[in-house]
């Protein structure tokens, strides 16, 4: 008879091995490997079929009801699909799950809400007051894997939300619940299950301090989707982002707004984000920032004032500091704007994160008016990428950044002379340089 072959697995790294030792060559951590029982993948039931004669699931999708998610996901999620949902705590993931299930259950469908942190009578008060008390949503308060798996085999919901990984465990692991181990067994398996019952599943994620998924990298590899909602938590706006979706694009974003009620779908973030713009303040710029495919008007805000320290602050909110050194930088050589011996500080206004390159000829604009404490015009948007020479380079989606400007009102933009095009409605004025964008901008 063939001897049985044993696995040992790390209980901090899910590393393994096929023999037990005191220390992981994974992690590094000690006395954390043990047996999980025999190794080697397990047999196949599935029978292989012609590639015809499977259907095409993906055509039909679920919409979550909030028309912002549903253009990140291509109109919503696919039957059969399992997708990771990640963010800070208090960023709104538990409502956002909620309002989706309420929204599948005026639909016709059968939900189930896997509550591994709260009770049910949490999740009742919740449901209650974003209106989202629907018959057809029943509560499972529950941690055991194997418990949760039997209810779902049983009564076979066409949605699932499990709130939150983190907090199942299987008891035949060993590992302690939210372990690598078991986030990574435990996600495995839901997944498997959602195959096979055709069940559309939501998993809801922890995070870590630097804002990354915590949990195994295999969690966000064995599903389909990974969502992640972003936002400040003591204001109102949260951004939907899909850095992973087998069934579409991860170029667009979702912006939402959060209030005592629930989520709601923001239809112009543009207006939003300029509502309270006063015109003529030195140190604030427009710019049209690219969020996916999708053009914002952003307010760059900058504030130079003279340091009382050693070591002068440079302090980026929603831009990139590392971006921003950078700039300042290429102000003092290129364009003899000095803030050494001042602190700097720069923002992006409205709680948005703007990374991209686009924005560097604003956040430039923006330091060199609160420098000379001269404001730009009212109606005025710059955008372009700056080099360390001080020259400006295109960035993408010329076309629809001006049209996004256009349509608010503002009639001129500065614009890198290899990118300039007609349009209709706004002004262009191409320029090579840093210094002749300031200039043009009467800022410098």
């Amino acid at each position: 008879m063939a001897r049985t072959r044993t696995l040992h697995r790390c209980s901090e790294c899910g590393a393994e091995a096929p023999k037990w030792s005191g220390r992981c060559d994974g992690c590094g951590e000690w006395n954390t490997m043990g047996e999980v029982g025999p190794g080697g993948p397990e047999p196949t039931t599935t029978v292989p079929r012609s590639i015809l004669e499977v259907s095409d699931d993906a055509s039909v999708v679920v919409p979550t009801g909030l028309p912002e998610a549903d253009r990140v996901l291509g109109g919503g999620l696919v039957p059969g699909s399992v997708t990771l949902l990640g963010g800070e705590p208090g960023v709104g993931k538990s409502t956002f799950v909620l309002q989706y299930l309420a929204s599948c259950a005026r639909g016709g469908l059968d939900c189930t809400y896997v509550t591994g942190e709260e009770s049910p009578e949490q999740v009742a008060g919740r449901a209650r007051r974003l209106g989202a008390l629907e018959s057809r949503i029943s509560l499972f308060a529950e941690t055991s894997l194997a418990a949760v798996l039997d209810h779902l085999c049983t009564v076979r919901p066409a949605v699932c939300v499990v709130d939150s990984v983190q907090t199942l465990h299987d008891e035949g692991s060993g590992a302690p619940p939210g372990s690598v181990s078991q986030v990574r067994d435990c996600a495995h398996r839901l997944v498997a299950a959602a195959k096979q019952l055709g069940t559309t599943m939501v998993v809801v994620g922890h995070v870590t301090k630097d804002g990354a998924l915590a949990g195994p990298r295999v969690l966000e590899h064995v599903v389909d989707t990974v969502l992640t909602l972003e936002g400040d938590r003591h204001g109102e706006l949260r951004i939907l982002r899909a850095s992973k979706h087998r069934f579409g694009s991860t170029q667009e974003v979702g912006l939402l707004a959060l209030s005592a009620t629930g989520f709601t779908s923001v239809a112009d973030p543009s207006a939003m984000f300029l509502a309270d713009r006063r015109a003529g303040v030195p140190g604030s710029v427009v710019a049209p920032a690219l969020e996916g495919r999708r053009p914002l008007l952003v307010e760059v805000q900058a504030l130079v004032t003279r340091s009382q320290l050693p070591q002068p602050r440079r302090s980026a909110q929603g831009l990139d500091g590392g971006r921003l050194s950078m700039l300042l930088a290429v102000l003092a050589r290129r364009v003899e704007v000095s803030t050494s011996g001042a602190d700097v500080y720069a923002m992006a206004v409205g709680g948005v994160r703007v990374t991209e390159p686009g924005v560097d000829l604003a956040t430039c604009a923006a330091v060199t008016s609160s420098v000379t404490n001269r404001a730009a015009r009212e109606d005025l948007v710059l955008f372009g990428e700056v080099g360390l020479g001080g020259e400006l380079r295109s960035v993408a989606r010329m076309g629809q950044r001006l049209n996004e400007a256009a349509r608010h009102g503002f009639r001129t933009a500065i614009v890198p002379r290899s990118a300039a095009e007609a349009h209709p409605d706004i002004e262009v004025v191409a320029v090579p340089t840093l210094d002749a964008a300031l200039t043009v901008a009467g800022v410098a």
